[in-house]
């Protein structure tokens, strides 16, 4: 018995910490340039996600491309995971009134890097998104 509670006493004093939870890709986020955040949420299986809130800015430039209520707009859409912190889905975008085949890749706690190309990936683009 005093075997069992020395081990004990050595294991809580080396500094031993319990598993931390793998960061989650559910949340509220933000775009580089603070002009949009969306609100992801599993949809049964997969990982979507709707605009919340969008500057002046980003409201004027959808509604330039013809997308009138930018609020609600599912920009983040079919996402399956494809590995620990990581999902492929499409990602739509709203000046130009498309969808594009898309990743997102979980960055700690409190990043989402989002990528998308065209063009057979000839032209690609990427973004590190923050929770909020």
């Amino acid at each position: 018995m005093k075997g069992m509670a020395l081990a004990l006493l050595l294991a809580v004093s080396s500094g031993l910490t319990p598993p931390q939870p793998a960061a989650s890709p559910i949340g509220i986020w933000q775009n580089p340039k603070g002009t949009i955040r969306v609100r992801t949420r599993p949809c049964g299986e997969l990982l979507c996600g709707n605009i919340v809130w969008a500057s002046p800015q980003a409201m004027a430039d959808a509604r330039d491309a013809g997308v009138t209520a930018l609020i609600g707009t599912e920009l983040l859409s079919g996402y399956r995971r494809t590995g620990s912190g990581r999902w492929t889905g499409q990602v739509y975008v709203p000046d130009q009134g498309r969808r594009f085949y898309s990743t997102i890749e979980q960055k700690g706690p409190n990043g989402l890097r989002i990528s998308g190309c065209i063009l057979g990936g000839l032209l690609c683009k990427r973004q590190d998104w923050t929770r909020q």
